[in-house]
């Protein structure tokens, strides 16, 4: 594990902060199907869980048949993740793909209802901006009223392509932009991480020399020929984001199912090609000035005292026991400390009376703060650990007039014939359509089991089982 690497950008102590678990990842997968387990990249046995995952992976298999697929059905990467995560009660919030380039945002559960305006888009890069094969796809949102914004990125590949790849990021950077008043565009955010296979290469030095530092694992010398370290030294852009010291031995180019680095004819000099950075936004100069511009800032620089943002990094590494890619994968741990700007969440709901699918059902619920609700807005039925925002068994529509703008207790039914004849423990989730995301959970609570589907039989591997029987007797 690499000595915490911490970045302070406010000067302010404070005492009403909390602290919050980041775990991200950052893969080159290079097609492969996924591996069985995730356990030691994710981390799933350690005894302290973070409050989030990112996850950025590259050249996802996207060949014309899969592709179509996986735009109906989650793909087998999303899956695996989903499957090592949700039993622990994280629920996907966004996901994006662009061809091969994928992002997937987790929470805890406890958190969702505090994430939102959740928005995701991407930008092509690859073959004169017509081709996603390289690019970016990135997920923004407010995380307890802090702007943040992840951004996945596959830049140029080979060596003497290193002010491309600074010019594809800054193509990206100037053009991806939001449907939000606080942050319309990546830098506008308080706290942005840029990642992926950013493709930066060690120039200069031998193969014989950068194979000498790897195996005495003296990477301090090659640091100074890292194209991405190099180039920060000139590039403005690139000297806002922070990164922590490349204490492992670089991720490309590995043989398959090996820690062997290139053995083909090619004979590729390794390199960090795969990262993680930050940025914290810059604090904003006060001025005497009264033009929107400086109105923004004096804004901004007013929030910025008033709810403080610390990052600091935990750990960064790769993990070597992953062979089925030429990249290894790569992972960093991170701890936020902010000072909440919202302590409620916007909707209260709860499940009233006893619930099974022999009676239509009854939720009530309230909103705690002033929001802008619209007609497309619904109420979800779950069971407890439910993987994402769709894996819903039933919903039913909130009417736009009754939730705006009063505070008194309102209700609305489900219907008997979408509740689960088994029963089970469940939640209920209020969703917003306008700011893309779940605004209110109720406490979890049991729905009983049919006692007319016990008494006739009707549970569906019973149906199931008559009706096999009914086909066979027609023959």
């Amino acid at each position: 594990m690499t000595k915490a690497f911490q970045v302070v950008r406010d000067n302010i102590t404070f005492s009403a902060s909390c602290c919050f678990g980041l775990h991200m990842v950052t893969w080159n997968v290079a097609t492969a199907d996924p591996p069985d387990d995730v356990a030691s990249l994710l981390h799933l046995n350690s005894p302290k869980t973070p409050d989030l995952y990112v996850i950025g992976l590259q050249e996802v298999y996207s060949g014309p048949v899969r592709f179509v697929s996986d735009m109906i059905f989650d793909d087998p990467w999303s899956q695996l993740f989903i499957s090592a995560l949700a039993p622990l009660n994280y629920v996907k919030l966004s996901s994006i793909r662009m061809q091969g380039l994928l992002l997937l945002f987790f929470s805890k559960l406890e958190h969702v209802p505090f994430i939102r305006d959740i928005q995701a888009t991407y930008t092509r890069t690859g073959i004169f901006g017509y081709w996603g094969n390289k690019g970016g796809v990135s997920v923004r949102l407010s995380f307890y009223g802090h702007m943040l914004c992840f951004l996945n990125c596959h830049l140029a590949a080979h060596m003497k392509y290193a002010n491309e790849r600074v010019d594809e990021f800054e193509h990206i950077m100037d053009t991806q932009t939001f449907d939000c008043k606080k942050a319309p565009r990546i830098f506008d955010h308080r706290l942005v991480f840029w990642f992926g296979d950013l493709n930066f290469r060690i120039q200069d030095h031998g193969m014989h020399f950068v194979r000498s530092c790897i195996n005495n694992q003296t990477y301090n010398l090659l640091w100074s020929h890292d194209q991405l370290i190099m180039l920060k030294k000139k590039e403005q852009l690139l000297q806002e984001f922070e990164e922590g010291p490349l204490d492992f031995q670089p991720t490309y180019k590995f043989d398959l199912n090996s820690d062997t680095y290139d053995s083909s004819g090619k004979k590729r000099k390794p390199a960090w090609t795969d990262r993680i950075l930050w940025r914290v936004r810059p604090k904003s100069q006060s001025s005497d000035e009264q033009d929107e511009n400086d109105v923004k800032e004096r804004n901004q620089l007013k929030e910025e005292e008033e709810y403080p943002l610390k990052v600091r990094q935990d750990l960064y590494t790769s993990k070597m026991e992953y062979s089925i890619s030429d990249h290894k994968p790569v992972i960093s741990i991170f701890t936020l400390e902010l000072t909440k700007m919202h302590q409620t969440p916007l909707v209260s709901l709860h499940a009233e009376g006893d619930w099974s699918a022999d009676i239509d059902s009854i939720v009530l619920y309230n909103p705690l703060q002033p929001f802008q609700s619209s007609t497309w807005d619904w109420i979800g039925l779950y069971k407890v650990g439910f993987s994402s925002v769709s894996d819903y068994i039933t919903y039913t529509w909130v009417k736009d007039d009754e939730v705006a703008f009063n505070d008194k207790v309102m209700q609305v039914f489900m219907s008997k014939e979408e509740i689960p004849v088994r029963g089970g423990e469940c939640v209920l989730c209020y969703y917003s359509s306008n700011l893309q995301c779940i605004v209110g959970i109720s406490e979890p609570f049991k729905v009983q089991e049919s006692k007319v589907a016990v008494a006739e039989g009707l549970f569906p591997e019973r149906i199931n089982e008559l009706d096999r029987i009914a086909r066979s007797e027609e023959f």
